[in-house]
């Protein structure tokens, strides 16, 4: 199947996409479920390509679909999304005969879910759609396949706890793995198979090729507790290629400013390292760290001492929770330097920062409001860059 060979979608296929994909909205729970059971049952031969719970897969699935009919009629973005997808299958085992067998549970499956909304015009748009998602995907795996393996073996080389529930893993992967600051990897577990989750890059690329994450323990959250209290040093992890638009062109000149929340300031700190080895003369950078409490800012000391080595630099902590009883005194300022408030509106309050660029990492809640205290603090949307939101589970 080939990208080049498919005919593009109509302004009509797109509605009659949008509108079936907001019919089964409603039921995604359930249609999600039909749908694995559906391939299951039919190809009994996939089941173990997945992970025993399917809870956070079928959660993926209707995420998915989502985001790609989201840009269907931006073929540029939809294409790039697409690429990403398909060389991320490839750790999963998946070949370019196992998206038939999507196909068809897929189109089953909006067929019984979709209502009024599926009849033969519906279906024969969804199919040229998948088609066109499928031939995009195969390609890019294709080539990622002549240059790069499915995953790469990770070993474990050092476990240091920074928290009671954070800890930085650096591991060593069994041969180059190419990447940037600002973008993350998905890891597997030997405790978990087939269940994996993504962690930001803690610091830029270094010479001698080792990787470091930042992982909290989430309540319920299987491969972060299993690193965070159960790895240790001789561990050896999967790594899938990495991935993520949160990169920087430290040569543009524009002044940086970055939001980091909990351990969202991995990818902080990895850009701020990056602009330390590549920034051009006169850039400034400046990161407000947020956490609850003074304890969680377990990177503090780190950055500022990197700021004491690098003048264009600028660190301010913010702690959402202030004093033994975690009343915060929103606006103010405690002993050692730290703001109170909410990340994103001390941010704003410092404003206007119209001219910046902007990344933002951190919990999803936090980005959201982050990306619109800087819209309105003078940030233009091109220049805000962060995940998205309500990406790929960490847990």
């Amino acid at each position: 199947m080939s990208a080049a060979g498919q005919s593009p979608l109509t302004a009509r296929d797109a509605e009659l996409v949008r509108a079936g994909l907001a019919a089964v909205e409603p039921v995604a729970d359930r249609a999600t479920a039909h749908f694995f059971a559906l391939l299951f049952l039919r190809f009994p031969e996939l089941r173990p390509f997945f992970p025993a719970a399917m809870d956070v897969h079928r959660a993926l699935l209707f995420r998915t679909l989502v985001d790609v009919v989201r840009e269907i009629d931006r073929p540029a973005a939809l294409r790039a999304m697409l690429a990403e997808f398909g060389r991320g299958q490839r750790r999963y085992g998946t070949s370019a005969g196992h998206y038939a067998a999507v196909e068809e549970c897929l189109v089953g499956t909006l067929a019984r879910y979709a209502g009024d909304r599926w009849d033969a015009e519906a279906e024969a748009a969804w199919r040229r759609a998948y088609r066109m998602i499928a031939a995009v995907m195969i390609e890019a795996a294709e080539e990622d396949a002549r240059t790069s393996p499915p995953w790469w073996q990770g070993e474990i080389v050092r476990h240091e706890r920074r928290t009671r529930d954070v800890a930085a893993i650096t591991v060593r992967p069994d041969q180059a793995y190419p990447f940037r600051a600002g973008q993350y990897a998905v890891l597997e577990t030997p405790w978990w198979p087939r269940v994996w989750r993504h962690y930001s890059f803690a610091g830029a690329p270094r010479r001698d090729g080792l990787l470091t994450f930042h992982v909290k323990a989430v309540q319920a959250g299987w491969v972060s507790n299993a690193l965070v209290h159960r790895a240790v040093p001789g561990d050896v992890l999967r790594l899938g290629p990495a991935a993520g638009e949160m990169t920087v062109d430290h040569t543009a000149g524009r002044d940086l400013l970055c939001l980091g929340g909990g351990t969202g300031i991995a990818p902080v700190r990895a850009l701020v390292e990056e602009a330390a080895e590549y920034g051009v003369p006169g850039r400034r950078v400046e990161v407000f760290y947020g956490a609850r409490r003074a304890e969680e800012l377990y990177e503090l000391g780190a950055l500022r001492e990197l700021a004491s080595r690098h003048p264009w630099l600028t660190v301010r902590p913010v702690l959402s929770e202030a004093g033994p009883a975690g009343g915060s005194t929103a606006g103010g300022l405690l002993p050692g330097g730290s703001l109170t408030g909410e990340l994103p509106e001390v941010v704003g309050r410092f404003g206007p920062w119209s001219g910046r660029e902007a990344v933002l990492s951190g919990p999803p809640a936090m980005v959201r409001r982050g990306v619109e205290s800087l819209r309105r603090a003078g940030v233009a949307a091109e220049w805000i860059r962060h995940d998205p939101v309500g990406g790929p589970a960490v847990g």
